[in-house]
């Protein structure tokens, strides 16, 4: 049973305890009859079954509403404790949309948000490009505006539901400016004249990647969201906000481990004796419960700290997200070794984990990324109040 103590901190309200209950049981209900074996299949049929659970409704915010960072990141803890699949089907319907939730118009909203929060269209979140991943000012990808258009050129590579989603939010490059200043956000339907999946990607956690091209894609000036030259900022606020729930999907893999590990030392005998009496394993769950503490205490201060009203949280996010990560692929390396040899074989939680959190660390931020912009906003913050 996982620890639910942390529900009492002070971060949460009665809501969020509610949902946080109501979420584990259904999970438990659900999750463990979807077939996983295509993934594709599986994923829409995640993304189906939160739609009809009411769970997708809290991937995006229309018009008059805003995001509960603090509901996205115990919904994405509950589901990655449960299935690394659905917390990713999950993610991407709200990573997919967090453009046009927070800057899209009313018309963009009405239309693409019911479909998306109700489960019945996948989406994706197109930037990065072959010669830029964390380097997102270097993109290439052009639109250029010809009338009432805008032409599309270029390639997007690693996107998450590449493939299978029925909407992207893409990053090109319109040219008001050089680097960052010269890129728009627009929402791009599957399917049109000119867009084509031209790879799809296999990595060690099965999920939907795919590599992207546009050649001559015609897409209506309506399609823009915000203005001409806005596409860095608003990427980087939609990163900004779900920075943090990324922190938590590691924040639930390593309180799986840690789960999955004291099932392991508690049940398992070693010399008449449960391995749990040994000084080092009791050491080692020592160590793990520290870290699953200290990444939930990270997490959900970033969480409410944007609850309460903060523009941008660029330094707890980054916080989050680098503590977090790093230190739940080290809980789930012990949960290996406490596993012993059936801790590397096929089909056991524990090494399904070993695959799951290692993408985490890269993606929305690689962690080295993430040590510089902490420090910095450190100088920042520190250049600022002398």
């Amino acid at each position: 049973m996982a620890d639910r103590t942390f529900l009492n901190w002070p971060f949460f309200e009665d809501r969020h305890r509610q949902l946080a209950a109501d979420l584990d049981v259904w999970a438990t209900e659900t999750l463990g009859a979807i077939d996983h074996s295509d993934t594709d299949a599986a994923c829409r049929t995640l993304v189906s079954a939160l739609g009809q659970g009411g769970w997708a409704q809290y991937s995006g915010a229309a018009e008059g509403e805003t995001l509960d960072v603090r509901s996205l990141c115990l919904i994405r803890e509950t589901l990655a404790r449960h299935d690394g699949l659905a917390d990713f089907a999950f993610a991407m319907q709200g990573l997919g949309t967090g453009a046009i939730s927070l800057f899209g118009s009313a018309e963009q909203q009405a239309k693409w948000l019911p479909l998306t929060r109700s489960g019945q269209a996948i989406s994706a979140f197109a930037l990065t490009e072959p010669q830029s991943g964390s380097d997102v000012a270097n993109s290439t990808m052009s639109a250029v505006l010809d009338g009432n258009e805008y032409v599309l050129n270029g390639e997007k590579t690693w996107i998450s539901n590449g493939g299978i989603a029925d909407v992207y939010t893409l990053f090109a490059r319109t040219g008001e400016a050089p680097g960052a200043k010269g890129l728009s956000a627009f929402i791009v339907p599957a399917g049109l004249p000119g867009f084509e999946v031209v790879e799809r990607q296999q990595v060690i956690a099965p999920h939907p990647l795919a590599t992207l091209r546009f050649t001559d894609c015609r897409i209506p000036k309506s399609a823009m969201i915000g203005a001409p030259g806005q596409g860095f900022r608003i990427a980087m606020s939609v990163l900004d906000v779900f920075r943090s729930t990324v922190a938590a999907a590691a924040l639930g893999f390593a309180r799986r481990a840690l789960d999955e590990a004291l099932a392991r030392v508690t049940s398992r005998q070693v010399q008449g004796a449960p391995l749990f009496d040994l000084q080092m394993v009791q050491g080692h769950i020592a160590d793990m419960a520290l870290d699953v503490d200290a990444a939930a205490l990270l997490v959900y201060r970033a969480a409410w700290t944007k609850d309460s009203g903060a523009a941008r949280v660029t330094r707890e996010a980054a916080m989050a997200k680098l503590f977090s990560t790093d230190q739940a692929q080290q809980v789930i390396d012990k949960a290996v070794q406490l596993h012993g040899g059936d801790g590397v074989r096929h089909g056991q939680k524990v090494e399904e984990l070993y695959r799951d959190i290692r993408a985490l660390r890269i993606y929305e931020g690689a962690s080295d990324v993430q040590r510089v912009v902490i420090a910095r906003q450190t100088l920042g913050a520190f250049q600022g109040g002398n």
